[in-house]
C-alpha cells in the first residue's frame, strides 16, 4: 500500500498553467488527476515511467497534454515539473 503523497508544483509548471487559466485543465488536473497521483504515483492507464534522458521521471496523459512528474520517496512528494501538448512534449 502506498503511502498518502503530497503535491508540490514548481514555478515552471505554474508558469505554464497560468497561460491555459481560461481553459479547463488545470481544474481536471486539480480534481482528477492529483487525487490519482496521491494514491499511487506509479501505475494507472494515464502514467508511463519514463526512459532515456528523462530517466526518472513519469507523464500523466491528459487528453493531447502531458503533465510531467518526478517522485520523491523520502519525502513522500511528488514534484510536478511541466505541462505541455504532446507534440511539444519530448524536443
Amino acid at each position: 500500500m502506498f503511502p498518502n503523497y503530497k503535491i508540490a508544483e514548481t514555478s515552471t509548471f505554474q508558469k505554464e498553467i497560468e497561460k491555459l487559466r481560461s481553459s479547463n485543465i488545470y481544474t481536471k488536473i486539480k480534481n482528477v488527476v492529483y487525487p490519482q497521483l496521491k494514491k499511487n504515483p506509479y501505475f494507472g492507464p494515464n502514467i508511463k515511467k519514463l526512459k532515456g534522458e528523462f530517466d526518472g521521471l513519469y507523464r500523466f496523459r491528459i487528453g493531447d497534454y502531458r503533465l510531467f512528474y518526478k517522485i520523491d520517496e523520502e519525502k513522500v512528494i511528488i514534484f510536478i515539473l511541466s505541462l505541455k501538448l504532446r507534440k511539444d512534449s519530448y524536443n
